[in-house]
């Protein structure tokens, strides 16, 4: 390839004009942060879904069984600890919020950030987690009997919902205007297979790598084992790229699961270190602003403000990460034909 060629290629899309043209696009249509809204509305303020009273019925079974498999005693009063003082605050609603597609939840991100860093002072993680401003709202309990249907119906809810919220979203960032959102069916029908799907490859290779990286933990010195999860963390990220963009082909270009991660993987072998980037600075941005998001106590109706502004904020980067999309894959197409066009010929 000649240099001339190269010069003529337009530079491909950087990270903070697309995270801007993203903001912009939500800032003009503000109904597209409605779902978040409504819903993290609905967690705040309305009843909790429970299950400490469904543990604690069965807590003498659930002992034994531990005790069976020869966990030691110091172990279980552990667990039965942090199962009592955890499972109070912990509402079943939030199920609805669901991924790799679904509506982001200032709630479930907080308390991600907390399990992850506990030091952290998040107020969506404590005993007032239990009150609303108007006092304790209504606690509903799971049986043994509905347990397993009430998840289903909440999983299956925020399917519908996360497809439902995606395409509204990724309407916003087409390049015609004159184009309509896909259609609802295909939105929900292949976001429920690329959930389960999802679902499936977490649980075939997720367990494996965690019990493997457990034991590499225990056996190997500190020095061997920063480095095998330095290596580990290089691959990883190798892997987060086109498993974030996943969605993105079924949204923005009406494809299927499989068409999709298959385009997905061949922007992340062409542009790996940039997508790699914008990828980190998404989730940087997500959860380091749902600690902001997330200092007002959830009985303050200060707390009205940090919804309004992750509903905005998730909203704004989901769109984003749309543009992006949009642009590299278009991007990355231009270079393809620019390429082949200005390859020199056989004499």
């Amino acid at each position: 390839m000649d240099v001339s060629s190269k010069e003529n290629l337009p530079p491909p899309p950087g990270i903070i004009n697309s995270i801007k043209t993203g903001f912009d696009l939500v800032a003009s249509n503000l109904t597209a942060i409605l779902l978040p809204l409504l819903l993290n509305l609905f967690i705040w303020l309305g009843p909790r879904l429970q299950m400490d009273a469904l543990f604690n019925s069965i807590k003498g079974n659930v002992v034994s069984m531990w005790q069976a498999f020869g966990i030691p005693a110091v172990e279980i009063q552990q667990m039965t600890q942090w199962y009592e003082s955890t499972l109070p605050y912990v509402n079943l609603f939030s199920l609805a919020f669901t991924t790799p597609v679904g509506v982001s939840s200032l709630f479930v991100n907080s308390n991600i950030l907390y399990l992850i860093f506990p030091n952290l002072s998040t107020n969506t993680f404590d005993p007032a987690a239990k009150q609303a401003p108007f006092g304790n709202p209504p606690i509903l309990q799971v049986t043994e009997w509905n347990i397993l249907t009430l998840t289903m119906l909440l999983v299956l809810t925020g399917w519908v919902l996360g497809g439902l919220y995606f395409r509204t979203v990724a309407w916003l960032a087409r390049t015609n205007h004159d184009d309509r959102p896909i259609p609802v069916s295909h939105a929900v029908l292949q976001t429920i297979l690329m959930s389960v799907s999802w679902g499936v490859i977490s649980v075939f290779f997720g367990i494996p790598f965690f019990t493997f990286l457990t034991i590499v933990l225990r056996i190997l010195n500190p020095i061997m084992a920063n480095l095998i999860l330095l290596f580990l963390g290089l691959a990883f990220m190798w892997l987060i790229v086109p498993l974030y963009f996943w969605s993105h082909g079924i949204f923005l270009k009406r494809q299927n699961i499989f068409s999709s991660i298959w385009n997905s993987l061949q922007m992340a072998r062409f542009t790996l270190p940039t997508s790699g980037l914008f990828v980190m600075t998404i989730f940087l941005l997500t959860f380091g602003l749902a600690f902001l998001w997330s200092i007002p106590p959830v009985n303050s109706w200060m707390m009205l403000v940090g919804i309004l502004g992750h509903s905005f904020i998730a909203t704004a980067l989901l769109a984003s990460s749309f543009v992006y999309y949009r642009d590299m894959t278009a991007w990355l197409q231009n270079a393809m034909e620019h390429f082949k066009l200005n390859r020199p010929r056989p004499v």
